[in-house]
């Protein structure tokens, strides 16, 4: 009886062996951890072939208005999960991209542009960053504070009114209609974030007043309602800590 179960046993074993393809190796190496690695990978290159996994370069085929080597991108900002990467590349369940790319119809949402979006918001409090905080590098001694100098310090500053802010806000939306510039540039995040639209091909042919003044009404804007989220924030905050 035990005989015939260990016979079993082996032939389960085989049958194993045979099916992650490492039934050529000697019994002792066929279960090894490199040997299963090796079966792994060989099944992935198979699911490529047969095109069950896509590159992050062959990702726009997929999503047609996603820019280029977007990979990264979707894994940071969708928490794409089920992807691997093998040497320098990414791979991605095919079926859950096309999935991912449905979601983005219906939301409307081109991925393309998105990735636009969040660049030129970066730049934008980027540069707001530079505004708030001129720094320059100096060399020889440090610092040196005189004998004393002390309690120096910026108190709270006065918030302006909401009223004025919104007012602000009110008197360039009039303005982004009067001078039809929604011809130039697009709103998102329920219209509270501008930014300029741009086209390689038709870019010369745009005026430069028309664009100098576009991209005044986006600073303008954009700045307008980040004033408009500080003077929350601050409200926001106890009065006494």
């Amino acid at each position: 009886m035990e005989t015939k179960i260990l016979k079993e046993i082996k032939q389960v074993r085989d049958l194993l062996s045979k099916l992650v393809g490492t039934y050529d190796l000697p019994a002792k190496e066929r279960f090894s951890t490199q040997a299963l690695d090796k079966a792994a990978l060989e099944f992935k290159r198979l699911s490529i072939e047969r095109g069950e996994w896509i590159s992050d370069y062959e990702l726009s085929k997929v999503i047609k208005k996603a820019p280029h080597y977007c990979g990264k991108f979707i894994i940071e900002k969708f928490q794409f999960k089920n992807y691997y990467k093998h040497g320098h590349r990414l791979y991605f369940y095919k079926k859950d991209v096309v999935a991912l790319n449905e979601e983005l119809k219906k939301r409307n949402i081109n991925l393309r542009q998105y990735d636009e979006l969040l660049k030129d918001q970066e730049k934008f409090y980027k540069k707001i960053e530079e505004l708030n905080s001129q720094t320059g590098k100096y060399e020889g001694k440090i610092f040196q504070i005189p004998d004393g100098l002390k309690d120096i310090e910026k108190t709270q500053i006065k918030t302006p009114s909401e009223d004025v802010v919104i007012s602000h806000i009110a008197s360039l939306k009039e303005e982004f209609q009067k001078f039809k510039l929604y011809e130039y540039i697009d709103l998102y995040y329920d219209d509270t974030y501008a930014m300029l639209k741009y086209q390689y091909y038709f870019d010369r042919y745009i005026s430069t007043e028309i664009k100098k003044h576009c991209r005044k009404w986006c600073f303008d804007f954009n700045y307008a309602n980040n004033a408009l989220k500080e003077i929350h924030n601050v409200r926001s905050e106890p009065l006494y800590k």
